[in-house]
């Protein structure tokens, strides 16, 4: 049996690793949080590593270990929000389809946006180089789409069908994001995993005659 000391010191390593993973995610928030403003408020291009650094209260160098390069920074919320949705649709329940997971996906992202994702939206509004990138990025998600609803619907992963519904379900999801928070927005969901589920089944059925 494992003494009280190795068992009590186990708790404060645990408790000592939980502490420094939390000041990792804080420092993390804060970069991210102080370059969105930045780069909404006098652009890409002009902001550097220092003013990031600077407003975010840590050292240039902490960043660099954080984040490889500005861009990095700047997607680092769309890439992290790309990679749980991809995840979430493999992982969802049997028998749930592509686009009742995306939908209960959707509306618990909605529930919970807040002040860094209004300021993300203005970071790229203000900067049409990161649009840009972000379309390219959002490339690669439509591809695991496709393949996703390829399985969901018995067609193949390389057909045109769900390339097509996936990029539908891509342009859909930024758009809900960028609408306006209210009762519209809530109606605007449902409207479009209609939009969505009849483009889905319409994959399922296969090309018309």
């Amino acid at each position: 049996m494992q003494s009280e000391a190795m068992l009590d010191g186990m708790d404060r390593v645990a408790t000592e690793d939980g502490l420094r993973e939390r000041g990792k995610a804080k420092r993390r928030a804060a970069i991210t949080h102080a370059a969105f403003e930045l780069f909404a408020a006098q652009g890409y291009d002009a902001t550097t590593i220092a003013e990031i650094a600077a407003a975010a209260e840590v050292s240039p160098r902490t960043v660099t270990l954080y984040f490889r390069s500005k861009q990095d920074i700047a997607f680092a919320a769309f890439d992290a929000t790309v990679l749980q949705l991809t995840e979430m649709l493999r992982g969802r329940a049997p028998g749930e389809s592509v686009m009742q997971a995306l939908e209960g996906w959707l509306r618990a992202e909605m529930a919970c946006h807040d002040e860094n994702d209004e300021l993300e939206m203005r970071m790229f509004e203000a900067n049409p180089e990161l649009r840009a990138v972000r379309t390219a990025r959002m490339a690669a998600a439509i591809e695991e789409g496709a393949r996703i609803i390829a399985e969901d619907t018995g067609q193949a992963p390389d057909g045109i069908a769900p390339r097509l519904a996936a990029a539908a379900a891509a342009a859909v999801v930024t758009e809900i994001f960028q609408y306006p928070e209210g009762p519209e927005r809530d109606q605007a969901v449902g409207t479009a995993m209609t939009f969505l589920t009849a483009g889905i089944e319409a994959v399922a059925a296969g090309p018309r005659r």
